[in-house]
């Protein structure tokens, strides 16, 4: 059915709901690209009135992706929370904004509507808040997780360990890594992007990285960031796998062009989960997966449907909320100015992408990166950096002077970590805080200035690693 409006004695006629979701949206080039974002500012604007008095109850009436085609659609639909959802199910979208940002409204109310929730509803009141709104409404909001250590408590902030590198030498990971943890990186993940994608690879990335665990001590876990079916493949050899890694998207199409489907990643949740229940390993929780998106992937696979890339984008956080995911992060400038063309679009993305991850439910991080030929620089990333962090976003990544030299991006850096968490007040997850301050790392909750005591011992436990796979230099 269309919607209209009236702005300046100007008649503005929309189609149906997808075409107002669309309109809606924030400035992004993938929307302009694919076709469907609004041709003026004056259009965006009447997009957003009708938004604002679309009712939830309509949205849930309305699939904008039929779930005859589509097993996402199915998921979101089924397993939302209908009983929870009679409370809210009257309200506008505009009066779930006022909801959402009233004082009123604490963490508690959040949590307890977050099943109720469907991923197109998140999407539709980010489309009304300013920025401001979404760091501040995302600010209320802690989802806490549990694998070998806990990420997500108030007044915490995990970081991602990034080691990679450009041939899988498994002595430069390491001694990167060690690095990263004389930082105090690494709580949130020991994560490596393989270059190769074999088992034989990733096997050995893994089996490293478990031993460098193993020696230093320190709670975190491990994740060589593959595909889901490689992994599978290291698991069935007896490689330790701590945390399952997978790119998800917001359609069935587009998770089939990742080669995978929602059985799929059931069945490796499942796979690793018995894994875990088999090894001598003290885990505080069974939070077993590591899921990435981000805004552009469906469209960039012709499989978006004529969506809006931030509908999808949520459409994709349902599809992690199934997984209990120990962590989720929107990869937000990696899929290049195509998606989101410059600074102001990857930060606005961001918030986005957090504000909608935290309101399902999902332990948010953000891996606040841009291409070389994007209109972007460090600058613009220490801004998203800092926004996220006032806005309680759980990790941050963390690679050596923010320049990953396998994946050829620029990302945030180990001193990058160090200085938000000083600025905010911020610390490492329990676990690991603990372990920092026994190996003289941290002293009374901040990073030590004179590292290179802990240094010393770090790379003497792991020295002996590198020489048992005869790779010490």
């Amino acid at each position: 059915m269309p919607y209209t409006t009236i702005l300046r004695d100007e008649r503005y006629v929309f189609a149906d709901l997808r075409e107002v979701f669309a309109k809606a949206n924030e400035e992004k080039s993938g929307d302009r690209l694919a076709g469907i974002a609004a041709r003026t500012d004056r259009e965006r604007v009447a997009a957003k009135l009708v938004l604002a008095d679309v009712r939830l109850s309509e949205i849930a009436a309305q699939p904008l992706i039929d779930g005859e085609q589509d097993e996402v659609t199915r998921l979101l639909w089924d397993s939302q929370d209908q009983e929870t959802f009679r409370r809210i199910r009257s309200l506008t979208v505009g009066e779930f904004r006022e909801y959402l940002l009233d004082d009123a409204t604490g963490e508690i109310e959040l949590r307890a509507l977050r099943q109720a929730i469907l991923p197109e509803m998140a999407a539709a009141v980010a489309k009304l808040m300013s920025n401001k709104d979404l760091v501040l409404a995302a600010s209320k909001i802690r989802n806490v997780t549990r694998c070998r250590n806990t990420m997500g408590q108030r007044g915490v902030l995990g970081i991602r360990n990034q080691p990679n590198h450009p041939s899988d030498d498994l002595g430069g990971i390491l001694l990167a890594a060690v690095d990263g943890l004389l930082f105090g990186c690494g709580d949130a993940v020991i994560g490596v992007n393989p270059a190769t994608e074999s088992v034989d690879t990733v096997g050995a990335v893994l089996r490293g990285l478990d031993r460098l665990i193993e020696a230093s001590g320190a709670p975190t876990q491990a994740c060589c960031l593959s595909h889901i079916t490689t992994q599978l493949g290291c698991l069935e050899r007896g490689v330790p796998v701590d945390l399952l890694f997978q790119s998800v998207a917001g359609t069935q199409a587009a998770n089939a062009s990742f080669g995978i489907s929602l059985a799929t990643l059931r069945e490796g949740r499942e796979r690793v989960l018995e894994s875990h229940r088999q090894r001598d390993v003290a885990w505080v929780g069974d939070q077993v997966m590591y899921l990435e998106t981000g805004q552009g992937s469906a469209l960039s696979a012709d499989a978006h449907h004529g969506v809006d890339q931030l509908t999808l984008e949520a459409r994709a956080y349902g599809v992690a909320r199934a997984l209990d995911p120990f962590l989720v992060n929107s990869v937000v400038g990696f899929i290049g100015p195509e998606y989101l063309f410059d600074e102001r679009q990857i930060i606005r993305a961001g918030l986005e992408d957090h504000f909608m991850g935290k309101l399902l439910g999902l332990p948010m991080g953000c891996d606040v990166c841009y291409t070389n030929h994007a209109n972007a620089d460090q600058n613009s990333a220490d801004n998203l950096l800092m926004l996220l962090a006032a806005a309680g976003c759980n990790y941050f990544m963390g690679v050596a002077c923010a320049d990953d030299v396998m994946l050829n991006y620029q990302s945030t850096s180990f001193h990058d970590a160090a200085g938000v968490r000083q600025l905010f007040g911020l610390r490492p997850a329990p676990e690991f805080a603990a372990w920092l301050e026994e190996r003289g790392i941290f002293q009374n909750g901040q990073l030590a200035l004179n590292t290179a005591p802990p240094q010393q011992r770090l790379l003497e436990r792991v020295v002996p690693i590198l020489e048992d796979m005869e790779i010490a230099r």
